[in-house]
């Protein structure tokens, strides 16, 4: 047990790296919690920073999720505890221990953590996030509907039962960090890209 909570420890901390925060005012001297939505994400770095800085984050919080499933896997080795790893990196993403457990809304961690688990999905996912944002311009509206979707098809393709669980959890908390988005959606005053 003290490995898996080890794991998560050091997936949590992991998350919690503010990248477009550290990397925004490194490279290109702003604090996106100054600009656009405020938020330390990809979108925002892309909105404020242009397309390749927002790419950069995008791919930098990936990787955070990625370590986490790793960090999982190689201190315990079991399918539970690449998840826990995972989600554990991105709850440090979204509710950062180095910004007040304020960050980002998730979706580029999830990502990267669907990437080791569900190559499949993550594929499927994307390529349906890429055309909801490339045909509307809305991002969030790409990611809530990919959030909702992952748990589906975890459950399609038969994913075992600590993964099937993993997607729920990572959906709940991509949609609800977007609820002023759906709020803005809904209103029609949501930004696009």
């Amino acid at each position: 047990m003290t490995d898996y909570l080890l794991a998560g420890v050091l997936a949590y901390l992991i998350g919690s790296i503010p990248s477009g925060l550290i990397l925004g005012k490194l490279f290109w001297h702003t604090d996106l919690r100054e600009h656009g939505s405020h938020n330390i994400g990809a979108t925002n770095a892309w909105r404020t920073l242009g397309k390749i800085p927002g790419i950069i984050v995008f791919a930098a919080d990936s990787i955070k999720g990625q370590a986490g499933v790793l960090l999982g896997l190689s201190l315990v080795g079991t399918p539970l505890a690449a998840v826990v790893g995972g989600l554990m990196a991105i709850v440090g993403h979204s509710f950062s221990f180095f910004l007040r457990f304020r960050g980002g809304k998730g979706v580029a961690t999830s990502l990267g953590v669907l990437t080791m688990l569900m190559g499949n999905v993550t594929l499927i996912v994307f390529l349906l996030w890429l055309a909801i944002v490339c045909a509307t311009r809305y991002v969030s509206l790409g990611s809530v509907v990919a959030g909702f979707l992952v748990p589906i098809l975890a459950v399609l393709f038969a994913y075992p039962l600590e993964y099937i669980v993993f997607t729920v959890i990572a959906a709940i908390l991509v949609i609800v960090r977007h609820r002023e988005n759906i709020k803005r959606l809904m209103n029609g005053t949501e930004n696009k890209i």
